[in-house]
């Protein structure tokens, strides 16, 4: 196999591993909230985890910190910890899959946030955002329930989706004149530091109180590594040395499978209590979310690529 075809392979396959591991994500989640862990001790503990990941990363790589780039990194940590901090508690009343699903809406919310800069909004942007709406309607559905099955913690993951439009939006304005290996660094370090403190000042059940039984299990802190380790620090080294490698249409359609990891891994039972059952409804929701995702991402290359045979058609 000729160099290039092999390091394309390298790439892809990384990439899609990246979108399996942070699918992964949420059972872990989901997994040391049921143990008994606080969403701040889950999240302190975690980003702790990642903060001395890429910390040893910046040392072995020699990355100065410039002023600039932590000032950046620190804006972008405020909205990362509270996005997770979304996501993670709304984990406590909404199911993985679900969860999973409705937080890869970010890809409709990113143009959407852009606009506030100045970006324009796309016709595939908002065809994406109508089929996404009827797949959220399909994926929160229970005949019979209060407000049609939608609750607390669909609220606050759609929230937290949004404000990863924002992340999403600031991280490539500021990685225009910030090392991101820096910002990755500052981000992920504020998220814990945050975290820490907020979860020293809470009361119980909401502090460290009670996490003593949780950390007595080996499965605990085997879903923090992978959360801490996998999900963040080696996560962020690989697509950093592997998107380059690809286009954005490639990254595009493999980061978008994040929530069918999601649901795989949660319908599938491999993570010890965590065994949900999707209905075909339920289903054809989530893969109607997963189209919308791949029409925003794909739908204006496509008609670009398309011009020109048209215009070819036209003069013939």
């Amino acid at each position: 196999m000729p160099e290039s075809r092999a390091s394309h392979l390298i790439a892809v396959l990384s990439m899609a591993a990246i979108a399996a591991v942070w699918g992964g994500g949420f059972p872990a989640t989901k997994y040391c909230l049921q143990a008994g862990l606080s969403v701040g001790a889950l999240l302190a503990l975690r980003f702790a985890i990642g903060t001395l990941g890429l910390g040893m990363m910046l040392v072995l790589l020699k990355v100065p910190l410039r002023r600039r780039d932590v000032l950046d990194g620190l804006w972008l940590g405020l909205v990362l910890v509270t996005l997770f901090w979304l996501q993670t508690d709304g984990l406590r009343f909404t199911t993985t899959s679900k969860s999973g699903f409705i937080t890869g809406l970010y890809v409709i919310f990113t143009p959407m946030v852009a606009l506030l800069v100045g970006d324009r909004l796309r016709p595939s942007h908002a065809l994406g955002a109508l089929v996404a709406l009827t797949g959220l309607v399909l994926l929160v559905r229970e005949p019979g329930a209060a407000w049609g099955g939608w609750n607390r913690g669909d609220s606050e993951t759609l929230l937290a989706a949004v404000l990863c439009g924002f992340h999403i939006v600031m991280t490539s304005h500021f990685s225009r004149r910030s090392s991101g290996w820096v910002l990755a660094f500052v981000q992920v370090a504020v998220t814990g530091a945050v975290s820490l403190v907020v979860t020293l000042a809470l009361p119980a059940p909401f502090g460290f109180q009670g996490a003593g039984a949780a950390l007595s299990r080996a499965g605990t802190w085997a879903a923090l590594a992978f959360m801490g380790v996998l999900a963040t620090s080696l996560a962020f080294y690989v697509q950093s040395a592997m998107q380059a490698r690809l286009g954005a249409t490639e990254s595009g359609i493999l980061l978008s499978t994040e929530p069918v990891w999601t649901a795989a891994i949660a319908v599938s039972g491999l993570v010890p209590g965590i065994r949900e059952h999707l209905s075909p409804v339920q289903l054809m929701g989530g893969l109607l979310i997963l189209a919308a995702t791949l029409v925003t991402e794909l739908g204006p290359r496509l008609l670009r690529r398309l011009a020109p045979i048209e215009a070819e058609d036209t003069i013939g």
